[in-house]
C-alpha cells in the first residue's frame, strides 16, 4: 500500500452568513454578487499572499497557505474588504463571510486536502463571529507579533465531532492597518467595525487595581477551577471597597494563559496597580504567591508567599485583600477594612463543584442549551447536598433557574421560579454583606414574569450596588431593571460605568444587549439599532439581541431589515420564546412600552401592517 502524503500548512475556511436566506429571497442577485466578491475581493488577496484554492463549497471556500502569517494576512484584507465592499449596501443583501485558520498536518489526495487540521478550520469558521476571524493555538503563536492585531483569548472551544477542546483566538485589527487592495479612493468604513482603536483610558481618582488571573502551577488541568474561583474571590473582596476601582473579571481574565507586560495592562485596562500571582496545590497543601506591581513605574509594591493547608485557603484570601489595601489605599478606614473579613465556605469540596457549575450555568446560558443549563443545576444541588451552606452553590442555583425561566427551556416554570427565589434568599440569610445574592433575587423576579415586583427588584439591585460599586455584573442587573421600570437614561448611564469596569470584556455582548433594550425604551432606535447589532455580531446565537434588534428596526423605519432580523431570531430562538414575545410577554413594567414592543415584533413577523406602528413610535 503506498504510503499516504502529507504537509504542513495552514488552512482557511470560510463560507457566507445567512446564505439559504439570501438565496430564498434572492438567487440571482445573491450568485452575481458572490461571483463579484470573488473576483474583486477574494482573488487579489489570493494572489498577492500565495493563496491556493482548494475548492469552492457553494457559499465557501477552502484556501490553502504555506505561511500563517500570509494566511491571517489575508484571511484580514479579505474581510476588511468586504467590510468597505458593503458599507454603501442595503444591510439584507450584503454577503458577510466568517472565517476560520488552523496550522496543522494535512492529508493530501491530488489537489484536495483532508484530515483533523481541515476539519478543525472548518468547525473554528462555524464559530466565528459575523464579518469576523477565529484561530487555533497554532495559528496564534506563529503569527504572534508577526501580523498588526490582536487576539481575544475564547479558551478551550467544544468543537463537533473534535474530540479534544481546541483553544480558539478570535482577530481583533485596525481597519487603517488593513486598506483593501482595490481601495476607493475615499474608503467608507463599514457599518459596524469589527474592532476600533481603544480610546486611552484615564486613571480614575481613586486607587485602581486589576487582578490577573492566578496560574495554576500544580500542573493539573482539573485545578484550573480552583484557581480562577481564588482569584474571583480576591477580586470580589477588592470590589467592595468603595475606596477603590477594581477592573471586573471578565476584563481581568482577557490575559489568562497570556504573560503580558505589566505596565501594557495598566494603559490597556487604565488601572495604577495589578496583582498578578500563583496557586500550587497538591495533596492538603496549597501555596499562594502574590505580588502587586504600580503600572506607572514597574516597581513591585508588595509581594507575599503563602504556604498553608488547604483548608485556610479562605485565611489566605483575607490577608492578600487586606494587604493590598493597606499597601495602596491608605485613606481608607479600620471599620472598611473590615471588609475583607467574611464567610468562608464550610466544605471545600462543593465549593470547587460550585465553581464548576458557574463555568457551566454561563456557557448553557451563551448556547441556550437545555441540557448544560440542567448540568449546572444538577452540580450546584451537588455541591449543596454536600454543604447546605455554600453561597456560591445557591447562586449558581438561582442564576441558573433564572436563565431557564428567560430562555423557557424550564421544564416547569413554577418550580424554576421558586427555587431560583429560595437560592437567592437562603444566600442572603446564610451571607447578608454578598451583594450578589440581593442582585440575583431581584432579577429572578422579573425573569420569573413577577412584574408587579419591578420597584422591589429594583431596590434589591441597587441595594447590591451599592454593596458592591464595583461590580459590571451588578451594574447590568441595576441597568435592566431601570430599563425596565421605565429609567432607561439611568440605565444607559450606569451601562456606560459597566464598559469601564470591564474595559475588554469578552462578554460585553451582555451590555450591548441591555444597551439595546434601554435605548428601546428611551425610544432611542437608532442607538438600538447600533447596540443590538453589536450584541448579534459578537454572539450570533444571542436570542434577545435578536429581539432587541428587530423592534428597533421597526423604530427606525426599516421594516424589510426587521423582517429579515425575525426569520434570524426564529432560527436561534424556540418557538415557545418567540411566540411568548409575540404575545406581549416582555419585561418592561410599562403597559405602553409591552405594547409598543409587542406590536413593533408583529410587524417583523409580518403579523400587523407597519402602519400601527406609526403611532407608537
Amino acid at each position: 500500500m503506498a504510503r499516504e502524503q502529507r504537509k504542513l500548512a495552514a488552512i482557511v475556511a470560510a463560507d457566507v452568513v445567512g446564505y439559504s436566506r439570501l438565496m430564498g429571497r434572492d438567487e440571482s442577485g445573491t450568485l452575481a454578487r458572490l461571483r463579484e466578491n470573488r473576483s474583486e475581493q477574494l482573488d487579489p488577496v489570493l494572489k498577492k499572499y500565495g493563496g491556493r484554492l482548494v475548492k469552492l463549497t457553494g457559499d465557501g471556500a477552502l484556501i490553502e497557505f504555506a505561511s500563517a502569517v500570509d494566511a491571517l494576512s489575508a484571511a484580514i484584507e479579505f474581510q476588511q474588504a468586504m467590510a468597505d465592499a458593503k458599507a454603501d449596501q442595503p444591510a439584507d443583501t450584503a454577503l458577510v463571510f466568517r472565517m476560520g485558520l488552523h496550522l496543522g498536518d494535512l492529508i493530501v489526495d491530488g489537489d484536495d486536502l483532508y484530515g483533523d487540521g481541515v476539519n478543525i478550520a472548518a468547525r473554528l469558521e462555524a464559530e466565528a463571529p459575523p464579518g469576523g476571524i477565529l484561530i487555533s493555538r497554532n495559528v496564534r503563536d506563529a503569527v504572534a507579533g508577526r501580523v498588526k492585531a490582536t487576539f481575544e483569548d475564547l479558551g478551550g472551544l467544544s468543537l463537533k465531532n473534535i474530540e479534544r477542546p481546541v483553544r480558539a483566538f478570535r482577530v481583533h485589527w485596525e481597519s487603517s492597518d488593513w486598506q483593501p487592495i482595490a481601495a476607493r479612493e475615499v474608503p467608507i468604513a463599514p457599518a459596524v467595525t469589527l474592532q476600533s482603536s481603544p480610546t486611552p483610558l484615564v486613571l480614575p481618582d481613586k486607587p485602581s487595581i486589576a487582578v490577573l488571573p492566578f496560574q495554576n502551577m500544580s500542573g493539573d488541568p482539573e485545578q484550573e477551577y480552583f484557581t480562577d474561583g481564588i482569584t474571583e474571590d480576591i477580586i470580589t473582596e477588592l470590589s467592595r471597597f468603595h475606596s477603590l476601582f477594581v477592573i471586573a473579571r471578565n476584563s481581568s481574565f482577557s490575559y489568562k494563559g497570556k504573560s503580558p507586560n505589566i505596565q501594557q495592562v495598566g494603559k490597556e485596562l487604565g488601572v495604577r496597580y495589578v496583582l498578578e500571582g500563583s496557586i500550587r496545590k497538591s495533596s492538603n497543601r496549597i501555596r499562594v504567591t502574590g505580588q502587586l506591581i504600580d503600572t506607572l513605574t514597574g516597581n513591585h509594591i508588595w509581594a507575599e508567599r503563602y504556604d498553608r493547608v488547604l483548608e485556610d485557603i479562605f485565611a489566605v484570601q483575607e490577608e492578600i485583600t487586606t494587604a493590598i489595601v493597606g499597601a495602596i489605599a491608605l485613606q481608607i478606614e479600620v471599620t472598611e477594612r473590615a471588609k475583607a473579613t467574611r464567610r468562608r465556605p464550610d466544605n471545600l469540596s462543593a465549593y470547587e463543584i460550585a465553581l464548576r457549575a458557574w463555568a457551566h450555568q454561563l456557557e448553557g446560558r451563551d448556547k441556550a442549551d437545555r441540557t448544560i443549563i440542567e448540568q449546572a443545576i444538577a452540580e450546584a444541588k451537588q455541591a449543596l447536598a454536600i454543604d447546605p451552606s455554600c453561597v456560591r452553590a445557591l447562586h449558581v442555583l438561582a442564576r441558573t433557574q433564572g436563565s431557564a425561566l428567560f430562555l423557557r427551556v424550564a421544564a416547569d416554570r413554577e418550580h424554576a421560579f421558586r427555587e431560583a427565589q429560595w437560592a437567592a434568599n437562603r444566600a442572603i440569610e446564610l451571607d447578608g454583606t454578598d451583594a450578589i445574592s440581593y442582585a440575583l433575587r431581584g432579577i429572578g423576579a422579573i425573569l420569573g414574569g413577577q412584574l408587579d415586583r419591578y420597584s422591589a427588584a429594583l431596590a434589591d439591585a441597587r441595594r447590591a450596588h451599592e454593596m458592591n460599586p464595583n461590580d459590571a455584573f451588578i451594574l447590568r442587573i441595576v441597568a435592566d431593571l431601570e430599563a425596565g421600570i421605565g429609567e432607561p437614561e439611568r440605565a444607559i448611564e450606569h451601562l456606560h460605568q459597566a464598559l469601564r469596569l470591564n474595559p475588554r470584556d469578552p462578554r460585553s455582548h451582555d451590555t450591548y444587549n441591555v444597551l439595546a433594550f434601554a435605548s428601546f425604551s428611551a425610544k432611542q432606535y437608532d442607538r438600538g439599532v447600533n447596540w443590538a447589532s453589536r450584541a448579534v455580531s459578537d454572539r450570533p446565537q444571542m436570542v434577545h439581541a435578536h429581539a432587541n434588534l428587530a423592534v428597533c428596526l421597526v423604530g427606525v423605519g426599516e421594516i424589510d431589515t426587521a423582517k429579515a432580523t425575525f426569520e434570524q431570531l426564529q432560527k436561534v430562538a424556540s418557538e415557545e420564546w418567540v411566540r411568548s414575545r409575540l404575545e406581549g410577554a416582555w419585561s418592561y413594567a410599562r403597559p405602553e412600552d409591552r405594547r409598543r414592543a409587542t406590536t413593533f415584533l408583529r410587524i417583523a413577523a409580518g403579523l400587523e401592517d407597519p402602519s400601527a406602528a406609526e403611532a407608537l413610535r
